[in-house]
């Protein structure tokens, strides 16, 4: 096998680019509010809380197609799987358009939300097995470059889409639909990247001069292959779904209200524009956590690291109250820039965590089934910020301090996370494949 090994994660990266900007789709959110009334919305034109689910099913369906393609992917092999992908997600973007230029909802909640939530959840898995296979000897590293690009999609997709948009912004017409086509058409190019570039090794290849590691405690790294149907029979798989599920939804408890969190908690002196800056910097950090921290994971240990992400993550979200009233921001910033490279980290490390747990088999598949937690997360986290906020203001709680009992809340699934990942041991051998 001569192919290159690091042309692997430039061809996961051109995936992941592509579909991280599911996390910039707010861009068009106000744009589509005014697509029948152009400078302003009509009586008829969608109203914000209908285009909020386009987003929500997309989440949803990307943990359902990941989950249900996994084996799929691992029988036919990451480039007919990233393929599919490609065709998916495009094909999202251009049933979307047709719906804004006829102005039916249910052709983006179809196009964007269902194929492209599909197309999101098999290109999310399609390198992973395969970066792993091709890096056992740093299989953080290799998973934290591709998972890296996921979060960094935003940095591309949201200036991308606002130039467009203003490209084909006239008097009649917001340009959303022609922006949806051209981004279609893009993204179905940079993926088409990956797919030319993907290989798999030859059974049995390894890198020059690598041994497998032997188990030390803290790594457990195993040589034996658990499949996905008796992965979930182990208690270790959902003592990791768990874990996933409580980081991802303290994360998201942050991202999807940190502007309004910052202003509502030093009102006067952070202003909308600067509320932006900050979550421009918390997209940062989530991208720089992927790479780092699944990169430290390899001299470290998987376990040892979650450990750090759910005891410092509890600490950090039980003091953000009492940050959140000190008369700088400075403190609060940090602690929720830290919380961030953690939850950015959290999706790089769970891979190579579930590699060293259940062997290279089918990990892909494994991984599939663990992104419902992800599902799950994207519909908690947010639930719990928005409404307990809202409780305590209705209770007369002044603004500023809405946040706390959420915060608290967290910082309790945390210590249940934690407590999570003490519990995790080696496989038991009776799950092990029989070759």
């Amino acid at each position: 096998m001569n192919h290159n090994r690091w042309l692997i994660p430039p061809a996961a990266l051109a995936i992941h680019l592509a579909i991280g900007q599911v996390y910039a789709f707010s861009v068009f959110n106000l744009p589509l509010t005014r697509v029948l009334g152009v400078s302003h919305s009509a009586p008829d034109d969608w109203r914000l809380t209908d285009i909020g689910w386009i987003f929500s099913i997309a989440i949803v369906f990307l943990g359902l197609s990941a989950a249900l393609f996994g084996k799929w992917l691992e029988r036919e092999g990451p480039r007919k799987a990233m393929f599919f992908s490609a065709l998916c997600f495009s094909s999202g973007f251009f049933v979307s358009a047709v719906g804004v230029h006829l102005h039916q909802i249910w052709l983006l909640y179809l196009g964007y939300g269902v194929l492209g939530g599909i197309g999101l959840g098999i290109g999310y898995i399609s390198p992973v097995s395969t970066l792993i296979k091709w890096f056992p000897d740093r299989p953080g590293m290799a998973t934290g470059l591709a998972i890296m690009g996921f979060g960094g999609g935003a940095m591309i997709g949201s200036p991308l889409a606002v130039s467009l948009l203003s490209h084909f912004g006239s008097e009649v017409s917001v340009g959303v639909w022609e922006t949806m086509l051209v981004m279609g058409t893009l993204y179905f190019f940079l993926m088409m990247i990956g797919v030319f570039l993907v290989r798999v090794p030859a059974e049995g290849w390894k890198p020059a001069g690598w041994t497998p590691a032997v188990n030390n405690g803290n790594k457990m790294i195993t040589n034996n292959h658990v499949n996905a149907d008796e992965a979930l029979k182990t208690p270790q798989f959902w003592l990791l779904w768990v874990m996933l599920m409580v980081n991802v939804t303290a994360g998201i408890g942050i991202l999807s209200q940190a502007s309004p969190m910052i202003q509502e908690m030093f009102p006067g002196s952070v202003t909308p524009e600067s509320a932006a800056v900050f979550v421009a910097l918390l997209s940062f950090f989530n991208l720089i956590g992927r790479f780092l921290w699944s990169s430290f994971s390899d001299k470290i240990g998987r376990k040892v690291v979650y450990g750090i992400y759910f005891g410092l993550g509890l600490t950090l979200y039980a003091a953000v109250p009492s940050l959140g009233s000190l008369s700088t921001e400075f403190w609060f910033i940090a602690a929720c820039a830290v919380i961030m490279t953690m939850y950015g980290g959290g999706f790089a490390t769970i891979p190579a965590y579930l590699r060293d747990l259940f062997g290279t088999f089918q990990v892909g598949a494994i991984h599939g089934r663990l992104l419902t937690a992800w599902s799950t997360a994207g519909i908690l986290g947010p639930v719990l910020v928005n409404y307990i906020r809202q409780m305590q203001i209705d209770a007369g709680v002044p603004a500023a301090q809405a946040y706390s009992v959420t915060m608290y809340i967290m910082a309790g699934l945390l210590l249940v996370g934690f407590l999570c990942n003490l519990a995790v041991k080696e496989v038991n051998k009776r799950h092990h494949m029989k070759f």
